[in-house]
């Protein structure tokens, strides 16, 4: 099996048999190693390209729902083991690997568990109703990101404690983090600044017809620094309000106290072009106030019908209602933070301000509620009994309706998995070739300069070190 004849996304299947191909291939320059096991069993494999002096970690597979980044580890070291049949960078071919100086590691899944309870639409290019109807998302505690806060009673989940041992092992100079947008346009958020990011932002995605999420709707409390791209703010100088998803307390601030920059690379699996409109919208309050009434009112409906849920639901490891759950706690908290007269994004501009953000706001609302009422479906299908029968045709309806609703209002455009794979792999290119260099894409422009090192955040101040992995091949 080959990344070429993979229709649609890798599952995890996938992932194992090409990665080992791979490895069989190329044994002087691909080494693959295990690093553990998720919580159901499934190994976490590494897959290291080069023997450079520098590490470059590209983590695929951290929510369940977005398995773009296992494609574009797959292309990203084909492309570094000279492979062809792309359109990245100018120094593509066997010199690329000599050129970085790097080690490329790639954790090729790191929510295995997860991913498998989405496989029934990873094969071909889905539908929104399709992706929907077989939507899997965990909760936050269950997400391997998400570490517990200082004080929470919980330990961090195996799959967390195999991330941190490695970033503490390869101590990288890049961490990137590969996820997928959903709806929307394509959008980076780094823990520190790097040159030139704003404008390779835009042009590769104008280069492959992806629109940017100029204010994208993550990331509320961070810097932009331009169309599409985030910025942390400074170490304990911002408390965040958004309830829905919280980033402090994820991996992606925890090698900082290494020097390393994280970059959060998201690419849309379905491209919406309103998103991109700087044009200023012309009533930003209205936007807010429709955008929290359609959240709170749909999800009012799904909370009806998991009131019943219990009744119906005898399954103990169902892993679809806890989620639900949690997204209909958080959503009154959301809304409520929209619509505070006083909030505003970092930049000092309110939700909705352009059409662009407004579309973001919207698109958000609907998805949270869309989410809630597709797992739940999921849920109810294993439920026995008349009543739960009854419930669930009622909601796959629902769900049914949502996206058709969805797909009227906002017209999304499905990008190619190849194309979203090129997006994230140029982009983490970009950002090695301008803060490593000097070759990996070209001369380096002269106003390259290396970015200034920042302490850790006050959280993983409490977080020690782990002792270093004892992989196996």
């Amino acid at each position: 099996m080959s990344l070429n004849s993979i229709m649609g996304y890798p599952s995890v299947d996938d992932l194992v048999h090409v990665a080992h191909g791979m490895a069989r291939r190329h044994p002087k320059a691909i080494r693959l190693r295990r690093l553990g096991s998720s919580r159901a069993g499934d190994p976490l494999l590494l897959l290291t390209v080069g023997h450079g002096a520098r590490n470059v970690l590209l983590v695929a597979g951290a929510h369940a729902n977005e398995p773009v980044g296992g494609a574009t580890s797959l292309r990203l070291a084909e492309l570094l083991l000279g492979g062809s049949g792309g359109t990245i960078g100018t120094a593509a071919g066997g010199g690329l690997l000599e050129d970085s100086d790097c080690s490329w590691h790639f954790l090729l899944c790191l929510d295995p568990d997860g991913s498998r309870l989405n496989g029934d639409w990873l094969h071909g290019l889905p539908g929104v109703r399709e992706y929907f109807h077989g939507f899997y998302r965990p909760l936050f505690a269950s997400q391997p990101e998400f570490l517990p806060a200082p004080g929470e009673k919980r330990r961090p989940l195996p799959e967390s404690e195999i991330l941190l041992a490695l970033l503490d092992e390869l101590r990288p100079e890049f961490q990137f983090t590969l996820h997928g947008s959903e709806m929307g346009g394509a959008f980076v958020q780094a823990t520190r600044a790097v040159p030139g990011l704003v404008d390779a932002v835009r042009e590769v995605s104008a280069a492959l017809s992806i629109p940017v999420d100029l204010r994208p709707f993550d990331g509320i409390d961070w810097h932009v620094s331009g169309p599409g791209v985030l910025v942390l703010p400074e170490p304990d100088t911002v408390r965040e309000r958004d309830p829905s998803g919280l980033i402090t307390g994820t991996t992606w601030l925890y090698p900082a106290r290494y020097g390393t920059v994280t970059v959060i690379l998201e690419a849309p699996a379905w491209a919406v072009e309103a998103v991109a409109d700087p044009a200023p919208y012309p009533d930003p309050e209205k936007a807010i106030a429709e955008a929290g009434e359609n959240l709170l009112q749909r999800i009012g409906q799904v909370a009806g019908l998991l009131a019943l849920a219990d009744e119906w639901n005898g399954a103990v490891n169902d892993p679809f209602l806890p989620a639900v759950r949690e997204l209909v706690a958080v959503s009154p908290g959301v809304v409520e933070t929209w619509l505070k007269p006083g909030f505003r994004y970092a930049d000092g501009t309110r939700p909705a301000a352009t059409r662009g953000s407004a579309a973001a706001l919207l698109i958000a609302a609907r998805r949270i509620a869309l989410r809630a009422a597709a797992m739940l479906d999921r849920s109810l299908r294993a439920a026995p009994g008349p009543g739960a029968a009854k419930a669930r045709l009622g909601l796959d309806d629902l769900v049914t309706e949502w996206c058709r609703e969805f797909e009227a209002e906002f017209a999304p455009r499905a990008v190619p998995v190849r194309d979203q794979a090129e997006l994230q792999a140029r982009l983490a290119l970009h950002c090695v070739a301008r803060v490593l260099g000097p070759r990996v894409l070209g001369p380096p422009p002269a106003d390259r300069q290396e970015p200034t090192r920042r302490r850790p955040a006050a959280w993983h101040r409490g977080h020690p070190a782990r002792p270093p992995l004892e992989g196996t091949s």
